[in-house]
Order: C-alpha cells, then sequence, then structure tokens
C-alpha cells in the first residue's frame, strides 16, 4: 500500500513557487527523499494557475508519513510555509 499526498500551496506574487525554489535550494527536498518510506516528493506548476504549486508526495505507509511528520524537518517547513505566506489544500490518496 501507499498513500498519497497532493498538496496545494497557493500564493501572491510567484511566492508559491518561490517557496518551491527554497525547498530544493535549501536541501530539504533531498533530505525528505532521503527519508525512509518516502517514494516520491516532486513539485510541478499548475498551467491555468501560476500563483499555485503542487506537491505530490508518496510514502510507503502511515507509519512512514507519521515519522516524516514527527521529524525536525517539518518545522523547517513550517518556517518557509509561513515566510511565503501561503495558503493549503491537501488530497489524500491510498493504493
Amino acid at each position: 500500500m501507499s498513500i498519497t499526498i497532493n498538496i496545494y500551496y497557493t500564493g501572491k506574487d510567484g511566492s508559491a513557487r518561490q517557496f518551491a525554489d527554497e525547498m530544493k535550494s535549501s536541501g530539504l527536498v533531498d533530505k525528505i527523499r532521503a527519508e525512509e518510506g518516502n517514494e516520491r516528493y516532486e513539485y510541478f506548476l499548475p498551467m491555468d494557475d501560476p500563483e499555485t504549486v503542487l506537491l505530490i508526495d508518496r510514502w510507503k505507509d502511515g507509519a512512514a508519513i507519521d515519522a516524516h511528520h514527527k521529524s525536525p524537518m517539518m518545522e523547517e517547513i513550517a518556517t518557509l510555509h509561513k515566510k511565503y505566506g501561503l495558503k493549503m489544500r491537501v488530497d489524500k490518496f491510498e493504493s
């Protein structure tokens, strides 16, 4: 079983894209991809909404997601999220 979480980050004046760029340049993306149980962590840009970035985040199981949510990286992500003033919408899928 895998769990996929789609997170839509929406901001203003390109802030969602800047957030994704900083996630990548800071090394956080690579750290998350290296976590046990992470199967996918990628950002995409919706063609019809330049102020939104889509994160597709897939994990092996709920335990892997729980471990990720308890990791110190979550505080770093929250700090960046606040820095860029983003809103989030989350969709979760299990397969």
